[in-house]
């Protein structure tokens, strides 16, 4: 499937390679973190780099980029193509203003608007009788057209348009840049890489500190960027809307698929399946030969036929049985005991600091097995509304009720409710000290704290071990009521995926803060949408939410809930109906010979394999048989390939 895929994106726009990296290997140590790395990246691709926290993504981000080098293998990339590289987290450290870091960025349009007003002060001081004039002319109609060419009269538009979509305006323009917050610094580095427009931009967790706004606004731009994209994320709404191909680190290795995230997994369960299948048709056989020769050996007048299924045995290339990285956390949530009906009720309430409110009246009810989102910008309070619902921070005004037999769990981002001088262990064992320590060290260790790492203190833990540790403290309180607050952050997917089917088993309530638009799909029933002047309730998910929101009509500009959806319907429903439904067709399409391709090369790799088998070479007519069907498939392969590049072609006019 490897190659038919790469093949397909390259017949797409006649793509050309841009860069590429073949059998690069890095080891840590006495092991090797990952080896064979064959990557490529085409014109305007749209790639995601998947695999497990410390499978090694961003040691081979950085070794395409060129900021390490392979301990084996080589990175090459198109002679004159540039490329930008954003690490994880990296805030940008500058003593300029904001609009002061941007504008460095067209430094050589600001030396060719030099030359141009140079020249126009040297042409008022020429005759058209001058020796010179006419070269001078020239020479000044030529850099007139080269400053319009590079963008000399739309750069600072450019600048405004980007600050912009990360929430800086005119008022923050001159705000000196070592003054912002980290995660301030990490967007405007971000903003100065996309107006530096490499031609292969490469972002690792571009999506960190970024609230849902932000995200539609770069996803859009993102999907319209004229370069080609190399993304790590674990934002998997993210990695859906913007990427068309995923090359997942996984054990070591990495394996190319043709499609969004979601596809991608589909995929690579379908061809887990199938390879699990052949692997066992394959153990059948090796029991049935090694069975035969076990009671056939010995006996003068069947020695030679089990001789011979020996032989068939030693040949044999032995499948391994198939695997995939499975060492991620896994935990049920449960209660002890049911609540009333009404789980939670907040009337009028203000929520701020001193005098500072940051949103009011805020008025809901929450009931017993539902699971709500709150969401809204950064800053708007939501954190603080769970902190007041807990009375961990006052309310200005309003009041909170907890409803009958109601038991609140509570998972803080901050990860203020762990002890940092506490190791792992006595971070549990302390709290449940009847408990035998073995069934606490049995439970650490679903949450991957194996061995020794129980005595690890917990001002040493990573973000996301102290994520996991946070958990393990939530299944071992069986709460009823759960107050989670951002719980996807530093969770790798496979764990968000873990948690998401843990909260839907789970026998209670929960009411959960998060930018995780695709968690929020997956679990929420409700949405709170927090803004200043109070919140609103939509049953649903977070598309559902959205779909809402397109069918209001709000004609009053001043309102901030109309506002709002003007907003999200520029940003989410940019095209109109009729559009949008040949869109759907189109995608619909793509996605059926994408099915198809894969079907195809897995049809393909079986007949292959069956071919490769040892008892095949002496039986010509089963080898011809198998060389026809191998023919058709290529043919029906190459029939599939012209269809999708057609389909693919017609998307992407359409976009």
């Amino acid at each position: 499937m490897v190659c038919a895929t790469i093949l397909v994106n390259q017949l797409k726009e006649n793509k050309m390679l841009l860069l590429q990296s073949v059998n690069v290997m890095r080891r840590f140590g006495a092991e090797i973190l990952f080896h064979n790395i064959n990557l490529q990246i085409q014109t305007k691709g749209r790639v995601a780099l998947v695999g497990r926290n410390g499978a090694g993504k961003t040691t081979l981000l950085k070794i395409i980029a060129g900021i390490n080098p392979p301990d084996e293998g080589k990175v090459s990339s198109k002679k004159g193509t540039t490329l930008g590289y954003l690490a994880q987290d990296q805030g940008l450290d500058s003593q300029q203003s904001i609009w002061g870091e941007m504008d460095s960025v067209f430094a050589d349009l600001h030396e060719q608007e030099a030359q141009i007003h140079s020249l126009e002060q040297k042409i008022s001081q020429l005759t058209p009788t001058d020796s010179d004039y006419e070269t001078t002319l020239k020479t000044y109609d030529q850099l007139q057209n080269d400053f319009s060419t590079n963008g000399g009269f739309t750069f600072e538009a450019r600048i405004r348009s980007v600050l912009h979509g990360f929430h800086f305006d005119e008022p923050d323009y001159k705000t000196p840049i070592h003054t912002l917050s980290g995660g301030q610094k990490t967007q405007i580095a971000l903003a100065k890489l996309l107006l530096q427009a490499p031609d292969i931009l490469i972002l690792d967790e571009p999506t960190n500190h970024l609230d849902m706004d932000i995200l539609a606004w770069l996803e859009d731009y993102l999907k319209s960027y004229s370069g080609a994209l190399l993304i790590v994320s674990h934002d998997r709404y993210f990695l859906d809307r913007v990427v068309t191909e995923v090359y997942d680190l996984d054990q070591r290795e990495l394996t190319h698929y043709t499609g969004n995230y979601s596809k991608f997994m589909d995929v690579k369960a379908a061809n887990l399946q199938t390879k699990m299948k052949q692997y066992e048709q394959q153990q059948s056989q090796i029991n049935k030969l090694e069975d035969f020769v076990n009671r056939n050996i010995v006996r003068a007048s069947t020695t030679k036929r089990a001789q011979a299924r020996r032989k068939q045995l030693d040949k044999m290339d032995r499948l391994e049985i198939p695997t995939s990285d499975d060492s991620s956390i896994h935990f049920a949530l449960k209660a002890d005991h049911q609540s009333g009906n009404v789980v939670l009720q907040v009337g009028d309430a203000k929520i701020g600091y001193d005098n500072q409110v940051l949103a009011a009246p805020i008025n809901f009810e929450i009931r017993n097995h539902q699971r709500v989102a709150i969401i809204g910008p950064n800053g708007i309070g939501k954190s603080t509304l769970l902190k007041s619902i807990l009375s961990r921070t006052k309310l200005l005004d309003g009041d909170v009720k907890l409803g009958a037999n109601v038991q609140v769990g509570y998972y803080d981002q901050e990860q203020q409710v762990l002890h940092p001088k506490k190791t792992v262990l006595e971070e549990i064992w302390d709290d449940y000290p009847t408990v035998n320590e073995q069934d606490i060290r049995s439970l650490l260790g679903s949450f991957l704290f194996i061995g020794d790492d129980v005595f690890k203190p917990v001002h040493e833990l990573s973000g996301g071990e102290k994520a996991r540790l946070q958990l393990t403290k939530l299944t071992f309180e069986h709460d009823n009521f759960l107050i989670l607050d951002e719980p996807t952050n530093h969770l790798d997917i496979d764990s968000r995926e873990v948690l998401e089917q843990a909260i839907n088993e789970f026998d209670g309530t929960v009411l959960f803060v998060s930018h995780d638009r695709y968690f929020i799909n997956q679990v929420a029933t409700d949405i709170l949408a927090l803004h200043s002047t109070g919140i609103n309730h939509y049953v649903g998910n977070y598309d559902d939410y959205l779909d809402e929101l397109a069918k209001v009509s709000a004609p009053d500009n001043d309102n901030q809930q109309a506002s709002q959806v003007k907003q999200s319907k520029q940003e989410t429903y940019q095209m109109s109906k009729e559009k949008q439904k040949e869109q759907r067709k189109l995608e619909r399409k793509v996605t059926q010979f994408e099915d198809e391709l894969n079907q195809l090369e897995q049809d393909k790799q079986t007949v292959e394999t069956q071919m490769a088998d040892s008892s095949v070479y002496s039986d010509a007519v089963k080898l011809a048989d198998l060389q026809s069907e191998l023919s058709t498939i290529n043919t029906k392969i190459d029939t599939a390939e012209e269809a999708w590049t057609q389909a693919a072609e017609e998307l992407e006019n359409q976009e």
